[in-house]
């Protein structure tokens, strides 16, 4: 039987040099510990068995100013089959995904003609409104749930990893993508530079790439660690990313900054040069600010510390004052945040969340019970600790009727605060 140690090892890979340039100035920004997998979440019946734990550093590249996580997880084991992750759970995100393809449908004049590939489709929720609109689709995700559920609505879908070898083959199979979408793909992938370079080899001249991506510059000043996770082994700025693209042939040419997960970046990136305003602002306000250097990272583990402290401290007080608490939010999040900070069932009764793949399981690591958000109203806990505070406004608003009835909401990001 393998040891504990030489279980990680054969699970996963230790980086010793940057996953998008190469060098090996790397420099720790955060350290979460060991921490276990997310999306991993327990049954019932295994709560007693060891999880999978691998550790959680963050590091920040001198040479092209990635910042990244140094463990690589078997990608096998972070997707499998109970992977849990639907995107169509979240009324805000349907909402949020059809205004992203309305406008390319529009702004890129799309037709009947054209070929749209996302990657990462997960259940089909963004490539549906290209189906209605008459425009041909293709989804490629690993993760067999969710591509089950895509196909049971028509979206042609490709159970695989997209790697450049998957590129080469599509393109040999006669397919060239007018847009090629990756919404929260680009950070989950351990071979940075053959996933650009796929997409590179996927796309038409004239096409254009629509990526989605957490924005490193609101990660670190809205101290929000606990987007950190193994799946996601890349926090992107600009600089970094318009490096990692330039590298392929490819142009990061637009960016639009999104209020979705806590601060998002929606990049539009061609094969033709034509840099805008909105990109060139942008790295001008990074390169002002330092985010192409690690001095504006030094007290990002000292800010990530003291909001730690803050939120334990007013649980304990509301907990030694009578109080019950449950949470809402059974998210990659909040798997990293109650973790990190220590929250277990001693604290928290349970997680309420609208996934019904999550019902009847537990969070992992503290193994806090998921329940459907129905229970918020059977038992009338005191206070839910927002674990998905980044869908705060569509939570609060499901959530009226616990509000009227006196309950209240904690917030646990940028800092610890009660509404």
């Amino acid at each position: 039987m393998l040891s504990d140690t030489a279980w990680r090892a054969s699970q996963s890979e230790t980086i010793k040099a940057c996953r998008s340039c190469g060098s090996e100035r790397l420099d720790l920004v955060l350290d979460l510990g060991v921490a276990p997998l997310v999306d991993r979440l327990i049954e019932v019946a295994q709560r007693d068995e060891i999880e999978p734990a691998f550790p959680l550093r963050t590091v920040f590249c001198h040479q092209c100013s990635l910042v990244q996580i140094t463990e690589t997880v078997d990608p096998e084991l972070l997707f499998e089959a109970n992977y849990p992750y639907f995107s169509s759970f979240s009324p805000a995100l349907l909402a949020h995904s059809r205004e992203n393809a309305l406008d390319v449908i529009r702004t890129r004049g799309l037709s009947a003609e054209s070929l749209v590939v996302e990657i990462a489709s997960n259940d089909g929720y963004l490539l549906k409104n290209y189906m209605e609109a008459g425009i041909e689709v293709l989804g490629i995700d690993p993760a067999p749930g969710p591509v089950a559920a895509a196909r049971k609505i028509g979206v042609e879908t490709r159970e695989e990893f997209f790697t450049l070898s998957v590129a080469e083959r599509l393109v040999n199979e006669g397919y060239k993508a007018d847009v090629i979408h990756g919404n929260n793909v680009l950070a989950h992938v351990a071979d940075t530079n053959g996933f650009v370079a796929g997409i590179a080899k996927l796309l038409k001249p004239d096409g254009v790439v629509v990526i989605e991506a957490p924005y490193l510059k609101a990660l670190i000043d809205n101290v929000e660690f606990d987007t950190i996770y193994h799946e996601h082994l890349c926090y992107f700025s600009v600089t970094a990313l318009d490096i990692l693209f330039r590298r392929h042939g490819l142009f990061l040419n637009e960016i639009r900054l999104l209020s979705i997960h806590g601060g998002s970046l929606r990049l539009f990136v061609e094969k033709i040069e034509r840099v805008g305003p909105s990109v060139q602002e942008q790295l001008a306000l990074e390169h002002a600010e330092g985010l192409d250097t690690l001095a504006y990272f030094r007290d990002f583990s000292d800010r990530v510390e003291e909001l730690r402290r803050r939120l334990l401290e007013l649980l304990m007080r509301l907990k030694s004052a009578g109080h019950s608490i449950a949470a809402y939010g059974a998210a990659a999040k909040a798997a990293t945040l109650i973790n990190f900070a220590g929250i277990g069932p001693d604290m928290i009764d349970f997680v309420a969340d609208r996934n019904i793949h999550k019902h009847g399981k537990l969070m992992p690591g503290q193994k806090i019970p998921i329940v459907a958000p129905e229970k918020l109203l059977e038992v009338q806990p005191d206070f839910v600790l927002l674990l998905a505070w980044n869908f705060a406004d569509e939570i609060l608003e499901q959530q009226a009727e616990y509000r009227r009835r006196g309950g209240q909401f904690i917030i646990p990001v940028p800092e610890p605060k009660i509404i």
